[in-house]
Protein backbone atom coordinates (compact mmCIF):
# COMPACT_ATOMS: atom_id res chain seq x y z
CA UNK A 1 0.00 0.00 0.00
CA UNK A 2 2.71 2.67 1.09
CA UNK A 3 5.04 2.02 -2.42
CA UNK A 4 1.85 2.45 -4.45
CA UNK A 5 0.82 5.69 -2.52
CA UNK A 6 4.50 6.59 -2.62
CA UNK A 7 4.16 6.43 -6.33
CA UNK A 8 1.01 8.17 -7.32
CA UNK A 9 2.43 10.95 -5.07
CA UNK A 10 5.19 10.86 -7.09
CA UNK A 11 3.04 11.85 -9.96
CA UNK A 12 2.39 15.28 -8.53
CA UNK A 13 3.72 18.17 -10.46
CA UNK A 14 4.99 20.73 -8.08
CA UNK A 15 6.30 20.85 -4.81
CA UNK A 16 3.15 22.38 -3.27
CA UNK A 17 0.87 20.05 -4.88
CA UNK A 18 3.17 16.90 -2.87
CA UNK A 19 2.99 18.80 0.29
CA UNK A 20 -0.78 19.24 -0.46
CA UNK A 21 -1.39 15.67 -0.99
CA UNK A 22 -0.03 14.20 1.80
CA UNK A 23 -1.27 16.80 4.22
CA UNK A 24 -4.90 15.06 2.81
CA UNK A 25 -3.43 11.63 3.01
CA UNK A 26 -2.64 11.68 6.75
CA UNK A 27 -2.85 15.36 8.14
CA UNK A 28 -2.27 14.44 12.01
CA UNK A 29 1.25 12.44 11.25
CA UNK A 30 4.63 14.15 12.29
CA UNK A 31 6.85 15.58 9.40
CA UNK A 32 9.39 17.61 11.67
CA UNK A 33 10.90 17.13 14.67
CA UNK A 34 13.40 19.47 16.48
CA UNK A 35 13.90 19.08 19.93
CA UNK A 36 10.66 19.60 21.66
CA UNK A 37 8.89 20.77 18.58
CA UNK A 38 6.43 18.64 16.57
CA UNK A 39 5.53 20.06 12.82
CA UNK A 40 2.34 17.91 11.24
CA UNK A 41 2.06 16.78 7.18
CA UNK A 42 -0.97 19.23 7.78
CA UNK A 43 0.11 22.03 9.88
CA UNK A 44 3.02 21.96 7.24
CA UNK A 45 0.67 22.68 4.72
CA UNK A 46 -1.42 24.80 6.88
CA UNK A 47 1.20 27.56 8.36
CA UNK A 48 2.96 27.69 5.05
CA UNK A 49 -0.35 29.21 3.37
CA UNK A 50 -0.18 31.52 6.19
CA UNK A 51 3.34 32.39 5.93
CA UNK A 52 2.80 32.34 2.05
CA UNK A 53 -0.13 35.06 2.78
CA UNK A 54 2.31 37.35 4.71
CA UNK A 55 5.03 37.00 1.75
CA UNK A 56 2.52 38.04 -0.39
CA UNK A 57 1.34 40.95 1.72
CA UNK A 58 5.04 42.10 1.47
CA UNK A 59 5.31 41.90 -2.45
CA UNK A 60 6.28 38.09 -3.15
CA UNK A 61 4.57 37.46 -6.12
CA UNK A 62 5.02 34.20 -8.28
CA UNK A 63 8.22 34.32 -10.54
CA UNK A 64 9.91 36.34 -7.86
CA UNK A 65 13.52 36.03 -6.94
CA UNK A 66 13.58 35.02 -3.10
CA UNK A 67 17.25 34.23 -1.43
CA UNK A 68 17.51 32.39 1.79
CA UNK A 69 20.74 31.90 3.51
CA UNK A 70 18.64 29.77 6.91
CA UNK A 71 19.94 27.53 9.34
CA UNK A 72 18.33 24.04 9.45
CA UNK A 73 15.13 24.47 11.48
CA UNK A 74 11.41 24.09 11.34
CA UNK A 75 11.09 27.45 10.16
CA UNK A 76 13.19 27.14 7.44
CA UNK A 77 11.02 24.18 6.04
CA UNK A 78 8.26 26.60 6.56
CA UNK A 79 9.22 29.94 4.27
CA UNK A 80 10.44 27.68 1.93
CA UNK A 81 7.37 25.89 1.16
CA UNK A 82 5.45 29.21 1.70
CA UNK A 83 7.72 29.98 -1.55
CA UNK A 84 6.77 27.00 -3.09
CA UNK A 85 3.06 27.71 -2.85
CA UNK A 86 3.49 31.11 -4.35
CA UNK A 87 5.24 29.81 -7.33
CA UNK A 88 8.47 32.30 -6.26
CA UNK A 89 11.94 31.66 -7.28
CA UNK A 90 14.21 30.23 -4.68
CA UNK A 91 17.61 31.12 -4.13
CA UNK A 92 18.84 29.05 -1.21
CA UNK A 93 22.64 30.01 0.21
CA UNK A 94 24.30 27.63 2.62
CA UNK A 95 24.42 29.31 6.09
CA UNK A 96 27.78 28.88 6.11
CA UNK A 97 29.10 31.45 3.08
CA UNK A 98 29.99 34.85 4.12
CA UNK A 99 30.23 38.17 1.69
CA UNK A 100 31.89 36.66 -0.96
CA UNK A 101 29.58 34.22 -1.85
CA UNK A 102 26.91 35.29 -0.51
CA UNK A 103 27.43 38.76 -2.48
CA UNK A 104 28.45 36.74 -5.91
CA UNK A 105 24.62 34.65 -5.17
CA UNK A 106 22.52 38.21 -4.73
CA UNK A 107 24.07 39.53 -7.84
CA UNK A 108 23.71 36.78 -10.29
CA UNK A 109 20.39 35.54 -9.01
CA UNK A 110 18.95 39.41 -8.82
CA UNK A 111 16.87 38.26 -5.84
CA UNK A 112 14.66 40.79 -4.62
CA UNK A 113 13.84 39.61 -1.39
CA UNK A 114 16.78 37.96 1.11
CA UNK A 115 15.50 36.31 4.10
CA UNK A 116 18.24 35.48 6.98
CA UNK A 117 18.32 34.42 10.45
CA UNK A 118 19.67 37.67 11.75
CA UNK A 119 22.52 36.51 14.45
CA UNK A 120 23.35 33.02 14.15
CA UNK A 121 26.49 31.84 15.96
CA UNK A 122 27.79 34.40 16.17
CA UNK A 123 27.39 36.37 12.76
CA UNK A 124 25.89 39.16 12.11
CA UNK A 125 23.84 37.97 8.64
CA UNK A 126 21.16 40.79 8.84
CA UNK A 127 24.13 43.26 9.07
CA UNK A 128 26.45 41.21 6.19
CA UNK A 129 22.88 41.74 4.15
CA UNK A 130 23.00 45.30 4.44
CA UNK A 131 26.67 45.77 4.01
CA UNK A 132 26.35 43.94 0.50
CA UNK A 133 23.52 46.18 -0.37
CA UNK A 134 20.78 43.32 -0.63
CA UNK A 135 17.39 43.98 -1.46
CA UNK A 136 14.36 43.55 0.56
CA UNK A 137 16.49 41.68 3.44
CA UNK A 138 14.00 40.81 6.35
CA UNK A 139 14.82 37.98 9.57
CA UNK A 140 13.21 34.74 9.57
CA UNK A 141 14.35 32.49 12.50
CA UNK A 142 11.58 32.03 15.04
CA UNK A 143 8.93 34.76 13.39
CA UNK A 144 7.70 34.46 9.70
CA UNK A 145 5.34 36.59 7.74
CA UNK A 146 1.92 36.27 8.57
CA UNK A 147 -1.14 36.58 6.79
CA UNK A 148 -5.21 35.39 5.77
CA UNK A 149 -4.22 32.56 2.85
CA UNK A 150 -7.99 34.08 1.23
CA UNK A 151 -5.70 37.02 -0.37
CA UNK A 152 -3.18 34.15 -2.07
CA UNK A 153 -3.79 33.17 -5.64
CA UNK A 154 -4.36 29.81 -7.32
CA UNK A 155 -1.13 27.73 -6.71
CA UNK A 156 1.01 27.27 -9.07
CA UNK A 157 0.00 24.28 -11.47
CA UNK A 158 3.20 23.93 -14.22
CA UNK A 159 6.35 21.95 -12.35
CA UNK A 160 8.79 22.25 -14.92
CA UNK A 161 9.48 26.23 -14.66
CA UNK A 162 12.75 27.07 -13.58
CA UNK A 163 11.66 27.84 -9.60
CA UNK A 164 15.41 26.88 -8.00
CA UNK A 165 18.66 28.29 -7.68
CA UNK A 166 20.97 26.49 -6.16
CA UNK A 167 24.79 26.95 -5.73
CA UNK A 168 27.50 24.76 -6.24
CA UNK A 169 30.56 24.89 -3.48
CA UNK A 170 32.71 26.81 -5.73
CA UNK A 171 36.00 25.65 -4.17
CA UNK A 172 38.14 26.65 -7.29
CA UNK A 173 36.29 29.30 -8.64
CA UNK A 174 33.38 31.53 -8.18
CA UNK A 175 29.95 29.22 -7.25
CA UNK A 176 27.46 28.41 -10.55
CA UNK A 177 24.03 28.87 -10.42
CA UNK A 178 22.14 25.83 -11.08
CA UNK A 179 18.72 26.10 -12.33
CA UNK A 180 16.14 23.32 -10.97
CA UNK A 181 12.33 22.50 -11.62
CA UNK A 182 9.73 21.39 -8.50
CA UNK A 183 9.69 18.34 -11.10
CA UNK A 184 13.25 17.31 -10.88
CA UNK A 185 13.39 17.97 -7.37
CA UNK A 186 10.74 15.11 -6.82
CA UNK A 187 12.31 12.93 -9.61
CA UNK A 188 15.36 13.20 -7.44
CA UNK A 189 13.99 12.46 -4.12
CA UNK A 190 11.44 9.36 -5.56
CA UNK A 191 14.44 7.77 -6.97
CA UNK A 192 15.92 7.96 -2.85
CA UNK A 193 12.25 6.68 -1.69
CA UNK A 194 12.48 4.15 -3.99
CA UNK A 195 15.80 2.77 -3.03
CA UNK A 196 15.99 2.72 0.30
CA UNK A 197 12.00 0.91 0.97
CA UNK A 198 11.57 3.02 4.07
CA UNK A 199 8.20 2.97 5.50
CA UNK A 200 5.77 5.30 7.72
CA UNK A 201 7.04 3.48 10.49
CA UNK A 202 10.85 4.99 10.12
CA UNK A 203 12.42 8.23 11.66
CA UNK A 204 15.23 9.95 9.62
CA UNK A 205 17.43 12.78 10.08
CA UNK A 206 18.73 15.96 8.68
CA UNK A 207 22.28 16.68 9.84
CA UNK A 208 23.30 18.43 6.40
CA UNK A 209 22.28 22.42 5.81
CA UNK A 210 18.29 22.37 4.24
CA UNK A 211 19.82 24.83 1.86
CA UNK A 212 21.90 22.36 0.81
CA UNK A 213 20.45 20.31 -2.33
CA UNK A 214 19.73 17.49 -0.36
CA UNK A 215 17.30 19.58 1.75
CA UNK A 216 14.15 19.21 -0.66
CA UNK A 217 15.47 15.40 -1.91
CA UNK A 218 14.91 14.55 1.51
CA UNK A 219 11.43 16.44 2.09
CA UNK A 220 10.23 14.69 -1.10
CA UNK A 221 11.55 11.28 0.27
CA UNK A 222 9.49 12.08 3.85
CA UNK A 223 6.61 13.47 1.86
CA UNK A 224 6.24 10.51 -0.82
CA UNK A 225 6.99 7.95 2.45
CA UNK A 226 4.77 9.68 5.01
CA UNK A 227 7.51 9.20 7.81
CA UNK A 228 9.18 12.23 9.57
CA UNK A 229 12.76 13.33 10.28
CA UNK A 230 14.69 14.92 13.41
CA UNK A 231 16.18 18.41 12.30
CA UNK A 232 19.48 19.48 13.58
CA UNK A 233 20.33 23.12 13.51
CA UNK A 234 24.15 22.50 14.02
CA UNK A 235 24.93 18.85 14.08
CA UNK A 236 28.14 17.55 16.21
CA UNK A 237 28.77 14.24 17.64
CA UNK A 238 28.74 13.14 20.61
CA UNK A 239 26.17 16.03 21.46
CA UNK A 240 23.47 15.34 18.61
CA UNK A 241 23.23 11.53 20.11
CA UNK A 242 20.88 12.35 22.81
CA UNK A 243 18.50 13.86 19.99
CA UNK A 244 18.89 10.31 17.68
CA UNK A 245 17.84 8.32 20.97
CA UNK A 246 14.85 10.27 22.02
CA UNK A 247 13.43 10.33 18.77
CA UNK A 248 14.28 6.86 17.88
CA UNK A 249 15.75 7.84 15.00
CA UNK A 250 16.45 4.30 12.33
CA UNK A 251 17.69 6.09 9.53
CA UNK A 252 20.96 8.50 9.47
CA UNK A 253 23.39 9.50 7.60
CA UNK A 254 24.79 12.32 5.03
CA UNK A 255 27.55 11.57 3.47
CA UNK A 256 31.36 9.76 3.96
CA UNK A 257 32.20 11.83 6.53
CA UNK A 258 28.70 11.19 9.27
CA UNK A 259 29.59 7.62 8.49
CA UNK A 260 33.29 8.23 9.46
CA UNK A 261 31.91 9.65 12.85
CA UNK A 262 29.01 7.58 14.32
CA UNK A 263 32.05 4.77 13.96
CA UNK A 264 34.05 6.73 15.96
CA UNK A 265 31.37 6.81 18.70
CA UNK A 266 30.46 3.14 18.44
CA UNK A 267 34.05 2.67 18.95
CA UNK A 268 33.83 4.48 22.19
CA UNK A 269 31.08 1.87 23.95
CA UNK A 270 31.96 -1.63 21.94
CA UNK A 271 29.22 -4.24 22.54
CA UNK A 272 26.39 -1.32 22.83
CA UNK A 273 24.74 0.53 19.84
CA UNK A 274 25.25 4.01 19.72
CA UNK A 275 22.12 4.88 18.56
CA UNK A 276 19.82 1.61 19.90
CA UNK A 277 17.30 2.14 17.00
CA UNK A 278 19.24 2.57 14.15
CA UNK A 279 19.11 -0.02 11.44
CA UNK A 280 20.46 2.04 8.30
CA UNK A 281 22.70 4.80 7.27
CA UNK A 282 22.54 6.19 3.59
CA UNK A 283 23.89 8.90 1.95
CA UNK A 284 26.36 10.37 -0.63
CA UNK A 285 27.63 13.52 -1.89
CA UNK A 286 31.45 11.94 -1.49
CA UNK A 287 33.49 8.84 -2.38
CA UNK A 288 32.82 5.58 0.10
CA UNK A 289 36.19 3.75 0.64
CA UNK A 290 34.33 -0.29 0.56
CA UNK A 291 36.66 -1.05 3.78
CA UNK A 292 33.95 1.81 5.68
CA UNK A 293 31.29 -0.11 4.87
CA UNK A 294 32.03 -3.06 6.12
CA UNK A 295 33.53 -1.61 9.32
CA UNK A 296 30.37 0.10 9.60
CA UNK A 297 28.31 -3.08 9.25
CA UNK A 298 30.99 -5.18 11.49
CA UNK A 299 30.84 -3.05 14.28
CA UNK A 300 27.79 -0.52 13.81
CA UNK A 301 25.40 -3.41 13.37
CA UNK A 302 23.46 -2.01 11.27
CA UNK A 303 23.15 -1.58 7.17
CA UNK A 304 24.61 1.35 4.79
CA UNK A 305 23.66 2.17 1.28
CA UNK A 306 25.81 4.96 -0.42
CA UNK A 307 24.19 6.78 -3.17
CA UNK A 308 25.60 9.28 -6.34
CA UNK A 309 24.08 12.75 -6.56
CA UNK A 310 25.54 16.16 -7.05
CA UNK A 311 23.69 19.71 -7.30
CA UNK A 312 22.94 19.65 -10.90
CA UNK A 313 21.45 15.67 -10.42
CA UNK A 314 20.44 15.68 -6.58
CA UNK A 315 20.21 11.73 -6.82
CA UNK A 316 21.51 9.72 -9.70
CA UNK A 317 21.99 6.19 -8.18
CA UNK A 318 21.61 4.90 -4.61
CA UNK A 319 22.22 1.64 -3.04
CA UNK A 320 19.37 -0.90 -1.87
CA UNK A 321 19.61 -2.00 1.34
CA UNK A 322 18.74 -5.66 0.40
CA UNK A 323 21.49 -5.53 -2.61
CA UNK A 324 24.55 -7.94 -2.04
CA UNK A 325 27.79 -6.68 0.40
CA UNK A 326 29.81 -6.77 -2.13
CA UNK A 327 27.45 -3.99 -4.72
CA UNK A 328 26.43 -1.62 -1.46
CA UNK A 329 30.91 -1.87 -0.92
CA UNK A 330 32.21 -0.92 -3.98
CA UNK A 331 29.15 0.66 -6.38
CA UNK A 332 26.99 3.24 -5.60
CA UNK A 333 24.12 1.61 -6.44
CA UNK A 334 21.44 1.55 -9.44
CA UNK A 335 19.69 4.31 -11.37
CA UNK A 336 16.16 4.39 -10.82
CA UNK A 337 13.81 4.02 -13.71
CA UNK A 338 14.14 7.38 -16.60
CA UNK A 339 17.75 7.90 -15.44
CA UNK A 340 20.06 7.23 -18.32
CA UNK A 341 23.39 6.47 -17.68
CA UNK A 342 25.92 7.17 -20.41
CA UNK A 343 29.67 6.57 -20.35
CA UNK A 344 31.71 8.32 -23.28
CA UNK A 345 35.50 8.55 -22.95
CA UNK A 346 35.24 7.00 -19.09
CA UNK A 347 33.12 10.00 -18.53
CA UNK A 348 29.67 9.75 -16.03
CA UNK A 349 26.89 11.10 -18.56
CA UNK A 350 23.32 11.83 -17.71
CA UNK A 351 19.89 12.42 -18.66
CA UNK A 352 16.23 12.14 -17.11
CA UNK A 353 14.14 14.06 -15.49
CA UNK A 354 15.99 14.78 -12.37
CA UNK A 355 19.00 16.56 -14.62
CA UNK A 356 18.97 20.56 -13.82
CA UNK A 357 17.58 22.89 -16.64
CA UNK A 358 21.21 23.90 -16.61
CA UNK A 359 23.00 27.24 -15.29
CA UNK A 360 22.28 31.10 -14.68
CA UNK A 361 25.21 31.35 -17.47
CA UNK A 362 24.17 30.24 -20.79
CA UNK A 363 28.25 29.63 -21.66
CA UNK A 364 28.18 27.39 -18.55
CA UNK A 365 25.16 25.78 -20.05
CA UNK A 366 26.80 24.66 -23.48
CA UNK A 367 29.77 23.23 -22.08
CA UNK A 368 27.96 20.88 -19.48
CA UNK A 369 25.72 19.67 -22.34
CA UNK A 370 26.74 17.23 -25.22
CA UNK A 371 24.71 17.32 -28.25
CA UNK A 372 22.30 14.35 -27.64
CA UNK A 373 21.65 16.34 -23.88
CA UNK A 374 23.40 14.59 -21.42
CA UNK A 375 24.60 16.45 -18.72
CA UNK A 376 28.65 15.80 -18.43
CA UNK A 377 29.60 14.94 -14.98
CA UNK A 378 33.01 15.06 -14.55
CA UNK A 379 33.35 11.85 -12.81
CA UNK A 380 34.76 8.52 -14.05
CA UNK A 381 33.63 5.55 -13.99
CA UNK A 382 31.73 2.51 -15.50
CA UNK A 383 28.17 0.37 -15.64
CA UNK A 384 28.62 -2.93 -14.15
CA UNK A 385 27.02 -5.99 -16.25
CA UNK A 386 23.95 -5.86 -13.02
CA UNK A 387 23.48 -2.48 -13.65
CA UNK A 388 25.26 -1.15 -11.03
CA UNK A 389 27.53 2.25 -11.30
CA UNK A 390 31.13 2.49 -10.13
CA UNK A 391 32.88 5.46 -9.60
CA UNK A 392 36.56 5.36 -10.33
CA UNK A 393 37.37 8.92 -9.90
CA UNK A 394 37.15 12.83 -11.22
CA UNK A 395 38.45 14.07 -14.71
CA UNK A 396 40.41 16.59 -12.83
CA UNK A 397 41.45 13.81 -10.50
CA UNK A 398 43.70 12.14 -12.68
CA UNK A 399 47.15 12.23 -11.41
CA UNK A 400 49.20 12.23 -14.75
CA UNK A 401 53.07 11.00 -13.65
CA UNK A 402 55.34 10.70 -16.28
CA UNK A 403 52.53 10.25 -19.17
CA UNK A 404 50.89 7.29 -16.71
CA UNK A 405 47.17 8.07 -15.59
CA UNK A 406 46.70 7.14 -11.57
CA UNK A 407 43.29 6.83 -10.75
CA UNK A 408 43.71 9.11 -6.93
CA UNK A 409 40.56 6.93 -6.14
CA UNK A 410 42.32 3.44 -6.48
CA UNK A 411 45.18 4.64 -3.62
CA UNK A 412 42.92 6.24 -1.49
CA UNK A 413 40.12 3.31 -1.29
CA UNK A 414 43.49 1.26 -0.51
CA UNK A 415 44.86 3.36 2.47
CA UNK A 416 41.79 3.53 3.96
CA UNK A 417 42.01 -0.01 5.02
CA UNK A 418 45.33 0.76 7.00
CA UNK A 419 44.31 0.35 10.99
CA UNK A 420 46.39 3.77 11.12
CA UNK A 421 44.11 5.53 8.89
CA UNK A 422 41.75 7.45 10.12
CA UNK A 423 41.09 9.64 6.49
CA UNK A 424 43.16 10.15 3.18
CA UNK A 425 43.53 12.33 0.08
CA UNK A 426 45.44 11.43 -2.73
CA UNK A 427 46.53 14.19 -4.77
CA UNK A 428 48.71 15.26 -7.77
CA UNK A 429 51.40 17.78 -7.10
CA UNK A 430 53.71 19.64 -9.86
CA UNK A 431 57.11 17.89 -10.01
CA UNK A 432 59.58 19.49 -12.41
CA UNK A 433 60.87 15.85 -13.88
CA UNK A 434 57.47 13.47 -13.61
CA UNK A 435 55.02 16.30 -14.46
CA UNK A 436 53.33 15.51 -11.34
CA UNK A 437 54.01 13.19 -8.13
CA UNK A 438 51.27 11.49 -6.09
CA UNK A 439 51.10 12.63 -2.76
CA UNK A 440 48.78 10.97 0.37
CA UNK A 441 47.57 12.97 2.60
CA UNK A 442 46.29 11.42 5.70
CA UNK A 443 44.31 11.90 8.99
CA UNK A 444 45.63 9.39 11.87
CA UNK A 445 43.41 7.17 13.49
CA UNK A 446 42.73 8.19 17.16
CA UNK A 447 45.55 6.15 19.10
CA UNK A 448 47.28 5.27 15.80
CA UNK A 449 51.51 4.51 15.82
CA UNK A 450 53.36 7.64 13.80
CA UNK A 451 53.59 6.70 10.00
CA UNK A 452 56.14 6.96 7.36
CA UNK A 453 55.99 6.97 3.80
CA UNK A 454 57.97 3.40 3.81
CA UNK A 455 55.11 2.34 6.10
CA UNK A 456 52.59 3.78 3.35
CA UNK A 457 54.72 1.97 0.42
CA UNK A 458 55.10 -0.82 1.91
CA UNK A 459 51.47 -1.56 2.89
CA UNK A 460 50.11 -0.73 -0.67
CA UNK A 461 52.86 -3.40 -2.55
CA UNK A 462 51.46 -6.02 -0.23
CA UNK A 463 47.49 -4.44 -1.75
CA UNK A 464 49.07 -5.06 -5.07
CA UNK A 465 49.15 -1.59 -6.06
CA UNK A 466 51.33 -1.31 -9.53
CA UNK A 467 54.93 0.43 -8.61
CA UNK A 468 54.72 3.51 -10.69
CA UNK A 469 51.13 4.31 -8.72
CA UNK A 470 52.99 4.27 -5.16
CA UNK A 471 52.86 7.57 -3.36
CA UNK A 472 56.22 9.49 -3.93
CA UNK A 473 55.17 11.71 -0.73
CA UNK A 474 53.50 11.20 2.55
CA UNK A 475 52.07 14.42 4.48
CA UNK A 476 50.04 13.95 8.25
CA UNK A 477 47.65 16.06 9.04
CA UNK A 478 45.50 16.52 12.13
CA UNK A 479 42.60 17.33 9.84
CA UNK A 480 41.83 17.29 6.39
CA UNK A 481 40.22 20.57 5.06
CA UNK A 482 36.34 19.87 4.72
CA UNK A 483 33.60 22.59 3.30
CA UNK A 484 30.64 22.98 5.78
CA UNK A 485 27.62 20.86 4.11
CA UNK A 486 28.44 17.60 3.32
CA UNK A 487 32.09 17.27 4.86
CA UNK A 488 33.31 16.78 1.56
CA UNK A 489 37.30 17.01 1.51
CA UNK A 490 38.75 20.33 -0.22
CA UNK A 491 41.72 19.10 -2.36
CA UNK A 492 42.26 21.93 -3.71
CA UNK A 493 43.43 23.44 -0.16
CA UNK A 494 46.44 20.54 -0.27
CA UNK A 495 47.20 21.22 -3.22
CA UNK A 496 47.64 24.98 -2.36
CA UNK A 497 49.23 23.88 0.88
CA UNK A 498 51.84 21.15 -0.64
CA UNK A 499 52.39 22.01 -4.51
CA UNK A 500 55.23 23.80 -4.45
CA UNK A 501 56.99 22.34 -7.89
CA UNK A 502 60.05 19.99 -6.68
CA UNK A 503 63.28 19.47 -8.70
CA UNK A 504 66.25 20.51 -9.84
Amino acid sequence: MNDTTAHALSASRTLWELADRRARLTPERPVLLQEDRVLTFGGLRDRAERVAAGLYGMGVRPGTVVAWQLPTRIETALLSFALARLGAVQSPVIPFYRDREVGFALRESRAEFFAVPGVWRGHDHTEMARRLGAKGVFEAYDTLPDGDPSILPAPPADGTSVRWIYWTSGTTSDPKGVLHTDRSLIAGGSCLAHALRLTPADVGSMAFPYAHIAGPDYTVLLLLRGFPAVMFEHFALPEALAEYRRHGVTVAGGSTAFYSMFLTEQRKRPGEKVIPSLRLLAGGGAPKPPELYHRVVREMGVQLTHGYGMTEVPMITMGDPEDTADNLATTEGRPPEGMEIRITGGEVRLRGEAVCQGYLDPAQTAAAFDTDGFLRTGDLGHVTDSGHLVLTGRLKDVIIRKGENISAKEIEDLLAAHPAVGDVAVIGLPDADRGELVCAVVERAAGAAELTLPDVTSYLRGQGLSVHKLPERLEVVDALPRNETLRKVLKYRLRERFGTVAGP
